[in-house]
């Protein structure tokens, strides 16, 4: 069982930047076997994918964050981040951190809240 602890949310102003952070603490070594990733979900809309970082380091980005958002993983600390610079106010969403070796062993966190707004 891979258990998931988001942090790193909060109001923020557009164009201001944000960090999320997502520990995997009773992971141990297993960890590095994982695909991490970053979804979002904002009111009345389905969840999407935001980045995802592959066990061998590769990423993807969703089209609306390229240039914008960094995700990085530390196999050392069983952490996965989200730098997010630029943030706009279609950025609010509730985020949720992933990990996925396959559809039988696919985890979710509990979701952390971003609200961009002046």
């Amino acid at each position: 069982q891979v258990r998931l602890v988001e942090s790193g949310g909060g109001l923020v102003q557009p164009g201001g930047s944000l960090r999320l952070s997502c520990a995997c603490p009773a992971s141990g070594p297993i960890f590095i076997i994982y695909h991490m990733g970053w979804y979002r979900q904002a009111p009345g809309k389905q969840r999407e994918l935001v980045a995802r970082i592959s066990n061998d380091r590769s990423t993807n980005y969703a089209d609306s964050v390229k240039g914008r958002f960094t995700i990085s993983r530390d196999n050392t600390k069983n952490a996965v981040y989200l730098q997010m610079n630029s943030l706009r106010p279609e950025d609010t969403a509730v985020y949720y951190c992933n990990a996925y070796r396959s559809p039988m062993d696919d985890y979710w966190g509990q979701g952390t809240q971003v609200t961009v707004s002046s």
